[in-house]
């Protein structure tokens, strides 16, 4: 038999096969991989869930097993909205919330409802490989902004808004953007908000590690200032457990929303709802900012000593983007060197990171690289490093 495929899922999906690889690499035993997003399993909070699932089933088990609504378990959605006061937004209420199969649903969800074939969004250069994957399904036309090292480059964000009034969002990370682990400083926040309120595009905030920051001031959120014209995602699989798949979206603008959650219950009808129950029950029986803060000591721990190392091992020459949270580094060789050739090279030798190129939507062989710390034991992060290294230099002599 011949299936008949679509034209969509028949076009080449270079982000597309690197999420795969990285996700391979992570599952195998005889890989030390820096290339995915994982956290820490000895930050899951395996007693407590315990004791909610235990709880949620003896006093609620019938409503935890039913169908459920599309929007999502109302005591979560409580949760959520009450924890933006923490970002500066105090006028988020339980009805702006959409729970999702994690955030990466909430992008897909985005591109459904918003992108025809050809309509421009607007990204981060680079940005994160998985949202240019949603987005891509849908077909539009990708605009790019250079990142700066104090976050996006105004100036630049400012004629590509003036100059295309009709794209339909600009997707920005603020805050330990993936993959550079940059954060965008009060001044840059400050312009981006300007050049957003003179326009008609959507800003779509994606906020994944907010809460990972163990060094430094956090801006607030865009929808602090830019109300229902911001539209806020948000995940617990950094803070909590990545395997309940638990994001969220907020939307405050009633007509985005309706068509959001018209599209969700046709694609899954509701996340999960044993999961959100749980959840639910775990977050009104124990301390998340004390939890939080354990993740957070433990991943300063691991940065601190992945940068010893990458300014041990790896050749001179090699640039190290600082961050002061999150779960990423963001190296750049010397020289143009290929990142790409690199991951090759390192993988052949048991170590995998994540190459630069499929985070931007246009450039390739670009010299960059991403490599993740929370997830490895320092005994690893120590060997795969030191391996990073001979695999730089012999590239660097060849």
């Amino acid at each position: 038999m011949q299936l008949k495929l679509s034209d969509r899922i028949m076009k080449p999906d270079f982000q597309g096969e690197f999420t795969a690889s990285i996700l391979a690499a992570a599952a195998s035993p005889d890989i030390i991989s820096f290339a995915g997003g994982l956290p820490n399993p000895v930050s899951f909070p395996i007693p407590e869930m315990e004791a909610a699932t235990k709880k949620v089933l003896e006093e609620n088990g019938v409503t935890a097993l039913q169908y459920s609504s599309t929007q999502g378990w109302p005591a979560l959605r409580k949760w959520i909205a009450k924890r933006y006061e923490t970002m500066g937004v105090y006028d988020v209420s339980a009805d702006d919330i959409i729970v999702t199969n994690g955030s990466q649903q909430a992008l897909a969800m985005i591109g459904a409802v918003m992108i025809n074939p050809g309509d421009e969004v607007i990204v981060e250069d680079p940005t994160y490989l998985v949202a240019l994957q949603s987005f891509h399904v849908f077909d539009p036309s990708v605009l790019t902004v250079t990142m700066n090292p104090d976050g996006i480059d105004c100036d630049e964000l400012a004629e590509v808004v003036k100059n295309h009034p009709e794209a339909k969002f600009a997707y920005l990370i603020p805050n330990f953007q993936n993959p550079t682990g940059l954060s965008y400083t009060q001044e840059v926040h400050d312009r981006v908000v300007e050049i957003f309120k003179s326009s008609n595009v959507l800003l779509l905030e994606d906020n994944p590690y907010r809460e990972i920051r163990f060094a430094g001031t956090a801006t607030d959120s865009f929808g602090k200032e830019l109300g229902e014209q911001c539209c806020m995602l948000g995940t617990f699989s950094k803070i909590i457990t990545p395997g309940m798949r638990i994001g969220w979206i907020c939307v405050r603008n009633k007509e985005l929303k309706a068509k959001l959650l018209n599209y969700k219950s046709t694609a899954d009808l509701h996340t999960n709802i044993f999961s959100q129950m749980v959840l639910a029950q775990y977050l009104a029986d124990n301390d998340v900012d004390e939890h939080i803060s354990k993740i957070k000591a433990l991943y300063k721990a691991k940065s601190d000593f992945m940068v010893e190392c990458l300014k041990k091992y790896l050749p001179e020459g090699c640039d190290l983007t600082p961050t002061e949270g999150g779960m990423f580094l963001w190296v750049t060789l010397p020289n143009g060197l290929s990142a790409l050739q690199l991951y090759y090279k390192a993988l052949e030798k048991g170590v995998a990171i994540c190459p630069g190129d499929p985070f931007y939507e246009y450039k390739r062989d670009v010299s960059s690289f991403r490599v993740n710390y929370s997830n490895s034991t320092d005994e690893a992060i120590e060997k795969g490093v030191k391996i990073l290294g001979e695999a730089c230099k012999e590239m660097m002599e060849a």
